[in-house]
């Protein structure tokens, strides 16, 4: 019995349809998510290091919004690296110190709240920057061990890095240590943070890394905790100056690395004029609060006494934490990081640059 041509035709072109959606998800699926820097994107790394409450939010009210109970995250639910894994099909990614030997899913996370690209920025209580390299090293190591060197080295080569850092090298002398300032200029004490960020970098591209999305500081000065700091609550200049520094240098210094680096690859966010356009037109992105913290103490409850663990049990916590911009003293509330997250994956040039993570991740290195 002959089968008509019509027929021939289309059952080539489903064949052909289901072989190259196979091939999509596949090369989708092979793409892992490497987390690096601080609280911004601590999935719960500090709840496996010896360390201090401070430094740490495995506890209530933290996560009550979406997984409710405290899994580690400074916030009252996802961060910006939990949507950006859900945006790119892949699962909540582990902290590095909770996997198990020879345990690898679909990527690491190795910050760790309060890190700083400085390793002084405090030393002895955080996973500092160049130690998470350390870290990426050895999971490289592992991961050969387990599944052969070819395919360990693609993992790497292919994986996305996204890396938030810098604003714990700045916050921690403007709250602990102010006169530092007169002793050094700000361009000079940026430059060394950039340039500790630049060694990593590297570092990370002499592993095999070839695509980073960096993301750059938020308004710091406007943040509650240094509202509080302030004569009449508005944001801290100096704070914000930094920031600016700071972002103005690293998107230099990228550009330069993917000139210089064969296969480098970059997305830069622009964290600072997005957290600025939400601080001044909070009700345009469905908050009603921009300048209070939903858990804290104090004005614009900016204490860090959220969950009462800090030395201080009292603390005040809000009924809708996504009203609210920032959930504790510094830290953003889940629907800011689901925000920041949209942005970033499939935003504009003028938030998200050269390239959005759709595209990073989409990139295949040559």
């Amino acid at each position: 019995m002959s089968i008509p041509i019509r027929h021939i035709i289309l059952f080539a072109s489903l064949a052909s349809l289901l072989v190259s959606t196979g091939r999509a998800d596949q090369s989708r699926e092979e793409v892992a998510l490497f987390i690096f820097g601080d609280s911004i994107n601590d999935a719960g790394t500090n709840n496996y290091i010896n360390t201090t409450a401070d430094f740490r939010a495995n506890f209530p009210p933290y996560g009550k919004t979406f997984f409710h109970n405290p899994t580690g995250r400074f916030s009252d639910g996802r961060l910006i690296a939990d949507f950006i894994a859900e945006f790119a099909k892949l699962p909540l990614i582990p902290p590095y110190l909770q996997m198990k030997d020879g345990e690898f899913m679909a990527g690491t996370n190795f910050a760790s709240g309060g890190a700083g690209a400085l390793v002084d920025t405090y030393k002895g209580f955080v996973v500092d920057f160049k130690m998470q390299l350390k870290q990426l090293k050895q999971l490289r190591k592992k991961l050969r061990k387990k599944k052969g060197k070819d395919q360990a080295n693609r993992i790497i080569r292919e994986g996305v890095y996204l890396i938030s850092i810098g604003s714990n090298d700045y916050l921690m002398p403007l709250v602990y240590n102010p006169a530092l300032f007169q002793s050094i200029s700000m361009e000079d004490y940026v430059g060394m943070v950039i340039g500790n960020i630049t060694t990593v970098l590297k570092g990370m591209y002499k592993v095999g890394g070839r695509k980073f999305a960096m993301m750059g500081i938020g308004p710091l000065g406007c943040v509650p905790g240094m509202r509080l700091l302030t004569r009449n609550g508005s944001c801290s200049g100096a704070a914000n100056k930094l920031a600016m520094l700071h972002n103005t240098a690293l998107t230099s210094i990228l550009a330069k690395l993917e000139t210089r680096l064969h296969g480098f690859k970059y997305s830069y966010f622009d964290f600072y004029a997005s957290g600025s356009e939400k601080i001044r037109h909070p009700s345009k992105y469905g908050f009603k609060e921009a300048e209070n913290a939903c858990c804290g103490s104090g004005p614009y409850k900016a204490s860090p006494t959220c969950g009462g663990k800090r030395g201080v049990k009292e603390y005040s916590l809000c009924r809708h934490p996504e009203k609210f911009l920032f959930f504790d003293t510094y830290h953003p509330s889940e629907r800011a990081n689901k925000q920041s997250a949209q942005l970033m994956w499939n935003g504009s040039l003028s938030v998200i640059r050269p390239r959005n993570l759709e595209a990073l991740f989409k990139y295949e290195h040559v």
